[in-house]
């Protein structure tokens, strides 16, 4: 596959078998078509290298004077329309957010007792078999991560009109029409389902490591995602929105047991329980422009021809010290957060979970995105339903398939107007 810098790049729209080689042939084409814009690959990078710091400097300052780096909202005025714009300008600056009250406290204590009595009821702790996938396998406690999808707690949150209001805001701020196409519905979400994770009081977990999740070298080597990135990678790099999805929502990705087949404006998940800033939470580097730094730093000279930083298929992205040491000066912790709150980042976004030794109370969250109604998460529901009708795990996850003989798990009567639209029954 060849390719001149003013024609289309070099693309796989399934995985190369020849994977060096394909990197070495797409990474040549970028950089002749950055070249024909007239701008060295050094001369683009530094423009994005420039901006990365400049956002740095904004969170290194609130740190040092002891300001919260993320943006806290609540959920009142997101019921009642009376965020700021100013909260607003934060949210998308940072591309991060806490929605405080997001539930009633009750209620996802409630949640949280109702999950527990759901697997003890149905023997998951004498049947479980361990971890299913090398990723979260490695946190160290057992279990940490429940591979349970279909309990009524998560199916309420999941179907419920706060969660809906919430996801609508955060998709509102993104740009989801261009070039006449509607790329997603902002108002109609797809439940994307997904696990639990419960950490006792006591647990040492070993966290995860900085990384991100939109995909991996599919983001270069597929022809929607260079669609995606085409300013980044047309040498017009002022205009790369990170909240623009144009051509996020149809396209192919790369296979792996790591792999979101969904899209997501933002990752989530909602708390199940109080916990503190320093009892091993998430981080994120809250830059949602830093994708462009992770994009093009492969060009550099100081990258083999055939590394893509590290990234590779099947295993999440990493960031690392070694190739984006400017982002981890940015990795910055959520608050303190109560049960009921939820919280909330950009889909492009690095992020880690803290190691913690002898944590202070539990850390229970369940995972719920916002994953708006597209071509791409429209494919995936029909999975979704069948999982859902079934019992079985979803295909994004292992198959470990608890609960297909639970009889008390969510049914398909129980599903309200949103749940059955965001599965695709009606």
């Amino acid at each position: 596959m060849t390719t001149t810098p003013t024609t289309t790049l070099p693309h796989w729209e399934t995985t190369p078998d020849d994977l060096p080689g394909a990197i070495r042939e797409v990474k040549q084409a970028i950089r002749g078509r950055i070249e024909a814009s007239g701008r060295t690959v050094e001369e683009v990078f530094a423009v994005v290298e420039a901006r990365i710091a400049e956002r740095v400097a904004e969170i290194r300052g609130d740190v040092e004077r002891g300001e919260t780096v993320w943006p806290v909202i609540d959920y009142s005025d997101i019921e009642n329309g009376t965020v700021s714009p100013e909260q607003l300008a934060k949210l998308r600056r940072r591309g991060c957010l806490v929605v405080r009250g997001h539930f009633p406290r009750e209620q996802a204590l409630g949640w949280d007792a109702g999950i527990v009595d759901y697997v003890e009821r149905n023997a998951f702790f004498e049947s479980y078999r361990g971890p299913g996938d090398d990723f979260f396998g490695s946190v160290g406690s057992k279990p940490e991560i429940y591979p349970i999808y279909w309990s009524p707690a998560q199916m309420e949150a999941r179907q419920s009109d706060r969660m809906a209001t919430v996801q609508s805001l955060l998709n509102a701020q993104w740009k989801h029409e261009s070039d006449g196409v509607t790329w997603f519905d902002p108002d109609r979400d797809s439940l994307y389902p997904d696990r639990i994770r419960r950490r006792p009081p006591g647990a040492d977990s070993n966290g995860l490591g900085t990384h991100a999740d939109p995909g991996t070298l599919d983001l270069w080597m597929t022809q929607g995602y260079q669609q995606t990135f085409r300013h980044l990678f047309d040498g017009s790099v002022e205009q790369y929105d990170p909240w623009d999805a144009a051509h996020r929502t149809s396209g192919p990705q790369y296979p792996g047991t790591t792999m979101c087949s969904a899209f997501r404006t933002f990752q989530g998940w909602t708390a199940l329980s109080d916990m503190a800033h320093d009892q091993g939470v998430l981080h994120t580097v809250p830059i949602p422009e830093a994708m462009a730094y992770l994009m093009l730093r492969p060009l550099l000279d100081d990258v083999a021809d055939d590394d893509m930083c590290g990234v590779t298929t099947n295993q999440v992205f990493p960031a690392s010290e070694r190739w984006h040491p400017l982002l981890m000066e940015a990795l910055s912790g959520i608050p303190d957060v109560q049960a009921g709150d939820s919280v909330w980042w950009h889909c492009d976004m690095i992020h880690s979970v803290a190691p913690v030794t002898d944590q202070q109370g539990w850390g229970n969250v369940m995972y719920i995105p916002a994953a708006p109604w597209c071509e791409r998460n429209e494919r995936y529901a029909g999975s979704v339903r069948e999982a859902f009708l079934s019992g079985s795990s979803p295909s994004d996850f292992p198959e470990e398939h608890y609960e297909r003989t639970w009889p008390d798990r969510f049914t398909v009567e129980q599903l309200n107007a949103t749940g059955r639209r965001g599965l695709g029954l009606d």
